[in-house]
């Protein structure tokens, strides 16, 4: 009998073992759950890509923004420096016909001051008017921005001048411009027309030494 109970005690023991055995294999402890685990660094992987994504667009926004300011400003600007070339230089076709007509007034006190002493006060009254005239137009050109180029003694540019003959002479250094055939103008800083000039050129030494001799 005793024998018998013993065996039984063991078989119970054993019973309860695989008992727990079963419950522990079936009931895994939280936060050891593997699928969990993956679920969540999915999760976090996603939320982290789509936060990259959202940074990226953003940025890309901010420079389309930048460039879109950028070239607005260069057009305002732009915009500006056409209107105020329109300003300054729209009248430039008409400069143009009245630097002719001032160039045909000074030809006639020219004229006038080398004509013969005969019938002087006329004379003199034609060019006291002329004179007047002329000096109107200078005024109204100058209202305009409009200036006579007068470059007598100046070295030559040819920006502003126009060389029509050299003249071999010791007075003035080569390059140097000795007569002005035609007044230039220029419009604010603008070349209207050149100067037609005549430029100093020097002479040869030998040119110089036989005029010495002669």
């Amino acid at each position: 009998m005793g024998r018998h109970k013993h065996e039984g005690e063991t078989d119970d023991i054993s019973s309860q073992a695989e008992t727990s055995d079963q419950g522990d294999a079936e009931s895994p402890k939280d936060g050891d759950d593997p699928l969990v685990d993956e679920t969540e660094c999915s999760e976090e992987a996603e939320l982290s890509e789509s936060q990259e994504e959202d940074a990226e667009k953003t940025k890309d926004l901010k420079d389309q923004l930048l460039r879109a300011l950028a070239e607005i400003e260069n057009v305002r600007k732009r915009a500006g420096r056409e209107r105020e070339d329109a300003t300054k230089y729209g009248i430039t076709g008409f400069a143009r016909d009245i630097v002719g007509i001032v160039d045909n007034l000074r030809r006639a006190v020219e004229s006038v001051e080398e004509s013969a002493e005969e019938s002087a006060e006329m004379m003199k009254s034609l060019q006291e008017g002329i004179a007047i005239i002329q000096q109107e137009f200078g005024t109204a050109l100058s209202r305009h921005g409009v200036e006579a180029i007068d470059p007598i003694g100046e070295p030559f540019d040819h920006n502003f001048h126009q060389a029509m003959f050299e003249v071999e002479q010791d007075e003035h250094p080569g390059g140097t411009v000795v007569q002005v055939l035609q007044q230039g103008y220029r419009i604010h800083q603008r070349l209207l027309r050149p100067a037609m000039v005549g430029v100093a050129k020097k002479r040869l030494e030998h040119d110089s030494e036989a005029e010495k001799e002669g």
